[in-house]
Formats: structure tokens, C-alpha cells, sequence
């Protein structure tokens, strides 16, 4: 039995995130956070999407979309997905599944959820105990915002 479309609608923020199969870890070190970012730019530019935030983390990702064209959301995360699981099993000399599965995205509902989803995406890394302060991740939208990392992933398309 196929799977059913997902419902995304044009012009919506949805929060997207997905993590490794079993909880893997699915970055393994600085190299795998900055290709993962590199694919996302070009995602981007296959199939426009604006991100507002992102971070990503040892074994799972969020990120807050939207895009015009709300078909250009499973488009983009369909090949950001496939083309990193490609990559990473090629890096090492892995098979099966990377991800634990397709991607999740929930819809958000008003300006308040908004708020406080960027706050909770954006603060992934220090409630893990990881850093003591969100600037320091390289991999986030707020490291991107506070140092003018040079991934641009969050310029509107």
C-alpha cells in the first residue's frame, strides 16, 4: 500500500525534524555537520524552501520551514535525506537505513508557538549539555546569525 501525501500547505512555518535509525548517531564529526549543511543549501536551491532555524545534532535535526509552495517542503527534505543517507553510507561503508524513517513536520500554529519552537530548536545543544551557549554549535542557525558562518541557509528564497 503506497503512503499517503503528506498535507503541506503553501506559506505555512512548519517545524521539521528527523533522527538517525535506532537513534544513531547520524553526524559523526565537524566534516559530517558541514556537508549536511552544504546539501541544504543545495536543497535549497533545488527546491526553494526559507529556513528560519535550524540545528543539528548528533543523532537528529530540526529546522523550522516554510515555503511558497508547500510541495517544495517533502521535495526538499525528500532529497536532503536521500542524498546525505547516500553519503553516509558511502563514507562508512554502511547498508540499510540511516534515518529512522520519513521525515516528521507539524505545522506552526500561531506567533507564540513560533516563538517559543525557535527558542527550543535554537537551544538544542545546551539543554544536551553540549555547549554553554547556543553561539558556540556550528551547527545552527544561531551560530550561522551570531559569527556570519558562511552557509547563508537562512537568506529568503
Amino acid at each position: 500500500m503506497p503512503r499517503s501525501k503528506r498535507g503541506l500547505y503553501d506559506g505555512l512555518i512548519y517545524h521539521v525534524l528527523n533522527r538517525g535509525n535506532n537513534k544513531n548517531m547520524i553526524f559523526a564529526g565537524p566534516d559530517d555537520y558541514a556537508a549536511f549543511l552544504l546539501l541544504m543549501q543545495k536543497a535549497q536551491i533545488r527546491y526553494p524552501i526559507n529556513i528560519l532555524a535550524y540545528c543539528l545534532m548528533p543523532n537528529h535535526f530540526h529546522m523550522v520551514i516554510q515555503a511558497a509552495v508547500g510541495e517544495n517542503i517533502w521535495r526538499n527534505m525528500h532529497w536532503l535525506l536521500t542524498t546525505h543517507a547516500c553519503r553516509y553510507q558511502a563514507k562508512f561503508g554502511a547498508s540499510g537505513h540511516v534515518w529512522q524513517g520519513r521525515f516528521k513536520s507539524f505545522p506552526v500554529q500561531d506567533d507564540h508557538h513560533l516563538v517559543t519552537l525557535l527558542r527550543y530548536v535554537e537551544g538544542n545543544p545546551v539543554r544536551a549539555g553540549m555547549v554553554g551557549s547556543s553561539k558556540e554549535w556550528p551547527g545552527s542557525s544561531v551560530y550561522e546569525r551570531t559569527t556570519g558562518a558562511e552557509s547563508y541557509l537562512l537568506l529568503s528564497n
